[in-house]
């Protein structure tokens, strides 16, 4: 019945996509305007389908892993020479969307603490303003360093879920003490700087510390939305509204992607998925360093 209802919400979220979709190309077949939106669809050497790509295949592995959708849009992103600062506004004006449609999910199945939301949320929303208008001006101004600073941490988070396809389940242990507003805050302005890492870090940090798994996972959620909008608005005041073609990419390709990856959830065989996306990562990320360094 759990599985159901969250399925039901993300088949919900996906039909009045397709709507909206079909109504909006219906409009501007009917106005005469499809061929010059086929022409700015295809700009930038058609990163727009890339990213549809991108989007679609990275929200298969944050519904099936609970992580991991910025990491890989980021590394992807790099790889393909996008500015650090572009990257994380992108990512996080797209996952505004994503992110609302995980956490109304939570929400339904009563899957949040609201006393936990509180204590990572409020300091996450510093960490996020502060790591965005950081990266809006060390990213715009010395890009090449930022770029390969990044890529080194989504290296590291690779390494990361790229060991969690060899770790044994973990035993039940008491809860460690966790400082919340630290980790909250360190979450916030990493996930918002680098464009990604809140998942590994935050919730990854949360069941390591014995907390409950759903509510772990689904406070964690709530919480990165709020984060996202905060970093997402951040970004629009400071670098205005630029490269929509990669937001519109990513948010489609994952929106369209939502329903089939809570289907695909109990079925993927998760450790071997942390070991391919870990060692996607870790690749990807190599090479980035490589191109910046060399």
């Amino acid at each position: 019945m759990v599985v159901s209802k969250k399925l039901q919400l993300r088949l919900n979220i996906f039909f009045i996509t397709i709507a909206v979709l079909l109504v909006t190309v219906i409009s501007l077949y009917s106005l005469g305007y499809l061929d010059e939106l086929f022409v700015i669809l295809a700009k930038d050497n058609h990163i727009f389908y890339w990213m549809l790509l991108v989007g679609f295949l990275a929200e298969i592995v944050a519904g099936s892993m609970g992580m991991g959708y910025g990491v890989i849009c980021t590394t992807t992103l790099l790889l393909l020479n996008i500015p650090p600062h572009i990257v994380s506004a992108s990512i996080h004006s797209a996952e505004s969307f994503t992110t609302a449609a995980g956490s109304i999910s939570h929400i339904k199945l009563k899957n949040v603490s609201k006393s936990l939301v509180k204590k990572l949320a409020i300091p996450a929303i510093f960490g996020a303003i502060i790591g965005a208008v950081c990266l809006t001006y060390v990213g715009e101004y010395y890009a090449k360093i930022t770029k390969t600073i990044i890529a080194f941490y989504t290296l590291y988070l690779g390494i990361r879920i790229l060991l969690n396809a060899f770790k044994s389940k973990q035993k039940k242990s008491l809860k460690r003490k966790t400082n919340l507003t630290r980790l909250g805050l360190v979450g916030g302005f990493i996930d918002s700087f680098a464009g990604g890492g809140w998942g590994p870090l935050v919730t990854g940090t949360l069941i390591k510390n014995a907390f409950t798994p759903r509510y772990a996972i689904g406070s964690s959620t709530v919480a990165k939305f709020i984060l996202t909008v905060t970093a997402a608005i951040t970004f629009i005041f400071t670098l205005g509204v630029h490269h929509w073609n990669i937001i519109l990419g990513l948010l489609i390709g994952g929106i369209i992607t939502a329903p089939f990856s809570a289907m695909l959830t109990a079925k993927l065989p998760v450790k071997k998925m942390f070991f391919i996306i870990g060692l996607l990562v870790v690749i990807m990320s190599s090479i980035t360093i490589c191109k910046s360094l060399f």
